[in-house]
């Protein structure tokens, strides 16, 4: 078995994309219709509330939609009865605040086919779930390329296993959202390889504000690599200065394509001491970066 370091598994995931690809960035749009729209996941600042609360800080701060991260509070689990799940659905359609989708931390990359197996399996019941809810779709990930595995063998393993899940949401009018994440997996051209094998239209990428996403050659490029792909946006707190925001902004309101759904999600592992307060800020620097 054939052996690769990060780097050069890295390496030969960008030199691939590079070979084939070299006409496939796309062009900017002048007239998208696209219309961002700004939303909450519950990792971390909704961890501790349940749903009336979720309900009620997003509404009153200008979130207009929310991802429920499984295991929090809310209790939007793949256990929930029929009767349990007919009142979520019916307590957001009640309210101002859309519930646009789940995170699950379902993935792909396992090297034991009976682990490979159990994501699958687990993957089909949130998007029975996010159907019975009322929501739209379901956040999965990527999380490594395993060592002592071959990249290609990885990469395509993943982008298989992402049309299954893929046809499965179509079935159910829902959509995957892979988020880009992960030892290796959330390198852009690393991203952009899975996703040429994930080619079924019921499965996009969550661009999820990483580091990683100015390596290479740099921010603007590696997201042309994907935007095509692009349905959702996890955003951080946007009182940091650690990621270009502007430059993100101008980029997603060029955007025009399917799958993307307009939603940029606010995600943050710090959860301030005052977090409504930090959730109406933020709402009025995402305005002033909407424009």
């Amino acid at each position: 078995m054939n052996k690769y370091s990060r780097r050069e598994s890295l390496a030969a995931a960008a030199a691939l994309f590079l070979a084939n690809s070299a006409a496939a960035v796309p062009t900017v749009r002048a007239a998208p219709s696209t219309a961002l729209r700004l939303g909450l996941v519950t990792y971390n600042w909704g961890k501790t509330w349940d749903l009336p609360t979720v309900i009620k800080n997003c509404s009153e701060t200008g979130f207009e939609g929310v991802e429920l991260r499984s295991t929090h509070r809310h209790g939007v689990e793949i256990t929930l009865n029929k009767q349990q799940r007919a009142e979520v659905r019916s307590r957001f359609d009640d309210s101002p605040v859309e519930l646009m989708g789940l995170g699950s931390a379902c993935e792909y990359h396992a090297t034991d086919p009976a682990e490979l197996q159990v994501n699958l399996t687990e993957t089909r019941e949130f998007l029975q779930l996010s159907h019975d809810v009322g929501s739209t779709g379901v956040k999965v990930r990527p999380n490594q390329l395993p060592k002592g595995v071959r990249w290609e063998k990885t990469i395509e393993q993943i982008g298989r296993s992402l049309n299954e899940v893929g046809r499965m949401a179509d079935d159910l009018n829902q959509q995957i959202r892979v988020e880009v994440h992960g030892r290796g997996t959330s390198e852009l051209p690393v991203m952009k390889a899975i996703m040429d094998v994930a080619d079924h239209p019921s499965v996009g990428i969550c661009w999820n504000c990483n580091a990683a996403d100015m390596n290479g050659k740099g921010f603007e490029y590696n997201f042309k690599l994907v935007e095509d792909r692009l349905a959702t946006v996890h955003i951080h707190d946007l009182r940091s200065q650690q990621y270009p925001w502007k430059d993100l902004f101008a980029l997603l309101k060029e955007v025009d394509t399917s799958p993307f759904t307009g939603w940029t999600l606010l995600e943050d592992g710090k959860v301030p001491d005052k977090i409504v307060q930090a959730m109406h800020e933020n709402t009025k620097l995402w305005k002033q970066l909407v424009g």
